[in-house]
C-alpha cells in the first residue's frame, strides 16, 4: 500500500463512563476525524471513502469502537491486525476507571448503563469489562482516568496524539506541583524536592509564590539546591536525546514539594531556562498549584 493511503488510526476503547467521549473531543480539535461507534464491519468501507481525500487531517482517523459492538466485537482483534498489516499507523487507546469512579459517574449523569439496560449499573460494569478483557489487553496505552480531571485526560491526549513532526524538538513540559494535592495523572517523570529548606517557614517569604524574585533567589542560593538542579540537568541531558530518538513529542517533568507554592516552582522555572538555553529543549513551564493556598 503506498503511503498516501496509509492513515494515522487512534482507536478508543474502553469502559463506559472512562472518559472516551472527552477524548474523542480532544482529538476533534487536534484535526483528526472522529467517528462514535462505528461497526467494526464498515471499517474497510471507511478507509476506501476516506482515502480519496489528499489533506493530511483526512488521514488521521479517531474510531470509538466497545462493548456496544456487540456480537461483532470478537471480529475486532482480526480487523485491527488487517489494518497494520496494511501499513496504517494504528494506536488502540484503552480507557478505564475504578468501579466506584463509574458508578459516581453514572449517578451524576442518570444515565442506564449500555449492557444492563434494565439491570443496575454494577452488573453493567461486570459484564463489561468481561466482553472488553480481549480488547483490553490489545492496548497500546490503558488510561485509567479515575483521578483525572477533563483538563488532565485532555492533555494526555495531546500528549499522544499532537500533530509535532518526528523533525520537530521534544516538546517538555515542567510542571509544578503540591504533593498534598497528588501527583499529576499526566507526569511521565516525577522528582519530589521536599529535602530542600522550605521559604514557607522564613519570616518574610512565606506569603510569596515561587515566582517571587525574593523566593527564588533564598531557594537557589542554597546548596542542595544547585547540587541537584545539576544532577537533574545531567540526567535530563541524557534522556531528552534519547526520548527524541524514540520518537517521543511530548514530555511532563513533574517537580513536587508539600503545597506546590514555593520550592517546586522555583526549581521548574530555573530548570526551564537551563534545558532551554543549554540544552535546545522547547519547555514549556507550568504551575498547578501556585495559587492555592
Amino acid at each position: 500500500m503506498a503511503a498516501a493511503d496509509t492513515h494515522r488510526i487512534a482507536l478508543l476503547t474502553g469502559m463506559s463512563g472512562s472518559g472516551k467521549s472527552t477524548a474523542t473531543k480532544a482529538l476533534e480539535d487536534l484535526g483528526y476525524f472522529c467517528i462514535d461507534n462505528l461497526p467494526v464491519l464498515l471499517l474497510p468501507k471507511l478507509l476506501e471513502l476516506v482515502g480519496r481525500g489528499t489533506s493530511d487531517e483526512v488521514h488521521r482517523l479517531a474510531i470509538v469502537i466497545d462493548a456496544r459492538e456487540g456480537q461483532q466485537l470478537p471480529s475486532v482483534p482480526a480487523a485491527l491486525e488487517e489494518l497494520r498489516r496494511q501499513g496504517h499507523k494504528l494506536e488502540v487507546v484503552f480507557f478505564d476507571a475504578a468501579d466506584d469512579a463509574l458508578l459516581r459517574r453514572y449517578s451524576e449523569t442518570r444515565r442506564r448503563h449500555p449492557l444492563s439496560p434494565e439491570g443496575t449499573v454494577q452488573e453493567g460494569i461486570v459484564q463489561e469489562r468481561r466482553v472488553l478483557a480481549q480488547l483490553r489487553g490489545l492496548a497500546d496505552e490503558i488510561i485509567d482516568t479515575t483521578r483525572m480531571t477533563v483538563h488532565e485526560l485532555r492533555d494526555a491526549m495531546t500528549a499522544r496524539f499532537g500533530g509535532a513532526s518526528a523533525e520537530e524538538l521534544l516538546n517538555v513540559t515542567l510542571l509544578s506541583f503540591g504533593f498534598r494535592n497528588g501527583i499529576p495523572p499526566v507526569s511521565d517523570l516525577v522528582f519530589d524536592v521536599r529535602f530542600l529548606p522550605n521559604p514557607y517557614f522564613v519570616e518574610g517569604l512565606k506569603p510569596h509564590p515561587g515566582t517571587d524574585p525574593r523566593v527564588a533567589a533564598w531557594v537557589l542560593e542554597r546548596q542542595q539546591t544547585e547540587e541537584f538542579l545539576e544532577r537533574i540537568e545531567s540526567l535530563l541531558a541524557f534522556l531528552l536525546p534519547q526520548y527524541r530518538a524514540e520518537g517521543k513529542s511530548y514530555l511532563t517533568v513533574s517537580i513536587g514539594c508539600t503545597g506546590g507554592r514555593h520550592r517546586s516552582v522555583v526549581l521548574a522555572e530555573e530548570l526551564a531556562k537551563r534545558l532551554s538555553d543549554k540544552h535546545r529543549a522547547k519547555v514549556k513551564v507550568t504551575h498547578r498549584d501556585v495559587a492555592k493556598v
